[in-house]
């Protein structure tokens, strides 16, 4: 029984030095989490929401006053250009149209008539001409036998009262001509009023019809047949027929914070996520990016907002979509997000951002394991953006070591490494609130409790 005893107590004295020596060997060690710094292909992406919106759309509005007598579309169909969609009851301007085209057959029956007075005239004036010539002979010839004795005085006055007869009657047919040429040509004149009249009837008549102006889709349709429609203000209520998008050509206009809006450029590609279609992923270029600043809180521009207030801003971002792809399904006005490529390099060196940390490391000559004193206390030391790496000591103890890097193209959850670190170095990621107070030297041990870290777990 004393033997048993004995072993025992030998058991817990051991197991008691056991555990002195391993809280001896830990204490002054900090628990970190690790990561290998590797290479791989890196994107800066900015994100941005907004809608689906067709690149071309019209407010097909109403240009007269009148009830709604037909509607040939509803909302979701096809529409070809130039298909009539709609019409406003019509009859004043038809009856108008009717009317002038009666004014002007009337009036082309006028002009007719005037031709034909015109060539009756004409005729007289050549029939007179032959008469004249014929009493001109017979003058001439009477004035020659007069003179000679052989004619009477009361014959020569007969033929000279016929000569001034057919000058006065070749010059009457001559002023009828001018009369009929006269009536003629303001018979036309008035044809050509009444052909102007008629064009501007037809106008009015045309614009009881609302007519498509490209192929589309009638994607908004708030009127119903019967009600009445008036012309006024583009969406006012009562005038605007219908909405007609072009969807062959489709955009994503969504907002991007200002921040991040100096790194968008035109072109670059963009992934598109619509709410409405989870799962589904459209393609598609940057086509314009705004340059005026809208306010978060009511979307006007800064250029128009009375208030003096700052606030959060952003920037329109418009996102064409490729059409080698099935958009079929989208619909203008659906919520969507959209994630663009502002750069990407293949094959970068890159560590996690979270190990990515401010430090002012201690003046020459200071402590390496705790911050000492500049040489002049009155000026606090810069901090440096760098990492600390896992290093070894002497007796193979892992140390924190403060390394100043430089920094590129940041992505989701890593940036590049331009200086400062190569690929296989083993990195501090976290936690944050250790990291922040960690000093250059520091005793380090691994946290395995945590779950691996983006850059493919810790060694």
């Amino acid at each position: 029984m004393k033997k048993i005893l004995l072993i025992v107590l030998a058991v817990i004295v051991t197991a008691g030095l056991v555990g002195f020596f391993v809280y001896k060997q830990q204490s002054g060690y900090t628990k970190v989490m690790m990561a290998k710094i590797q290479r791989q292909d890196l994107s800066s992406v900015v994100s941005g929401t907004g809608q689906i919106r067709p690149k071309t759309f019209v407010n097909l509005g109403s240009n007269v006053m009148g009830r709604i007598t037909h509607l040939y579309v509803k909302e979701g169909d096809h529409v070809k250009q130039g298909q009539v969609v709609a019409t406003v009851e019509n009859i004043q301007q038809e009856a108008a149209v009717s009317g002038q085209q009666a004014t002007i057959a009337a009036a082309r029956t006028d002009i007719n008539s005037y031709v034909a007075a015109e060539k009756t005239a004409e005729a007289n004036v050549e029939h007179a001409q032959a008469d004249l010539e014929q009493k001109k002979l017979d003058w001439q010839r009477a004035q020659q036998l007069y003179k000679d004795g052989i004619l009477a005085k009361q014959d020569y006055d007969a033929k000279k009262a016929a000569y001034d007869t057919d000058v006065a009657t070749l010059a009457q047919a001559s002023a009828q001509v001018n009369q009929a040429k006269a009536n003629t040509a303001s018979a036309r004149a008035h044809l050509r009023t009444a052909e102007a009249t008629l064009r501007a009837n037809q106008n009015a008549l045309a614009l009881t019809q609302a007519v498509a102006p490209f192929d589309g889709l009638v994607t908004n349709l708030p009127v119903r047949q019967g009600e009445s429609v008036v012309p006024g203000i583009q969406n006012a209520e009562g005038s605007t027929f219908m909405t007609i998008a072009d969807m062959s050509v489709i955009t994503a206009e969504v907002k991007v914070d200002e921040t991040d809006i100096v790194n968008v450029r035109l072109g670059q590609p963009a992934d598109v996520t619509v709410d409405a279609i989870p799962g589904k992923v459209f393609k598609g270029h940057v086509t314009l990016v705004g340059d005026q600043a809208l306010l978060r809180s009511t979307g006007l521009a800064t250029s128009q907002s009375t208030t003096g207030t700052e606030e959060a801003k952003d920037f329109k971002v418009v996102i064409t979509l490729d059409p080698n792809q099935m958009l079929d399904e989208l619909r203008p006005g659906l919520s969507t997000t959209a994630k663009i490529t502002t750069a990407h390099k293949n094959d970068v060196l890159s560590l996690p951002i979270q190990a990515l940390t401010m430090y002012a490391p201690p003046a020459k000559g200071g402590d390496n394991k705790v911050e000492a004193a500049t040489s002049d206390s009155s000026k606090p030391a810069t901090p440096i953006q760098g990492v600390f790496i896992v290093d070894k000591d002497s007796r193979g103890r892992m140390r924190a070591k403060f390394v100043p890097v430089t920094t590129g193209i940041t992505g989701a959850t890593n940036i590049e490494v331009l200086s400062g670190l190569k690929a296989g170095d083993q990195v501090v990621t976290g936690p944050y609130k250790i990291l922040r107070t960690l000093k250059d030297g520091a005793l380090l041990k691994q946290d395995k409790s945590q779950p691996a870290n983006l850059m493919g777990g810790s060694s």
